[in-house]
C-alpha cells in the first residue's frame, strides 16, 4: 500500500471515528444508556430477590433435615435401649 493510501485510510479512520463518538455521545444514545443501566438495575434486584428465596428454602431444607435426623437418632436410641433390657 503507497503512501498515500495509508494517509487516505488514516484520514478516513479519523474521520470515521470522529462521527462514532458524537454518535455515541447524543442525547439519543444518552436514553438508550439510561435505558438500558435501569433495566440492567431492575434485573439485578430480581435475581437478588431470586438468590435471596432460594436461600430461604435452603434453610428450610436444612432444617427440616436435621429434625428427621434427631428424630431417627431419638427412635434409633430407644431400640438400642430396648434390645438392651431384653438381653
Amino acid at each position: 500500500m503507497s503512501l498515500t493510501g495509508k494517509i487516505a485510510l488514516f484520514a478516513g479512520g479519523t474521520l470515521f471515528g470522529s462521527a462514532g463518538f458524537k454518535l455515541l455521545a447524543s442525547k439519543d444514545a444518552r436514553k438508550v444508556y439510561t435505558n438500558v443501566t435501569a433495566a440492567a438495575l431492575r434485573c439485578k434486584d430480581q435475581v437478588m430477590n431470586d438468590v435471596e428465596n432460594v436461600q430461604e428454602s435452603c434453610a428450610d431444607i436444612l432444617a427440616d433435615a436435621k429434625a428427621i435426623n434427631e428424630s431417627r437418632a431419638v427412635k434409633e436410641e430407644a431400640a438400642y435401649i430396648e434390645d438392651g433390657a431384653k438381653a
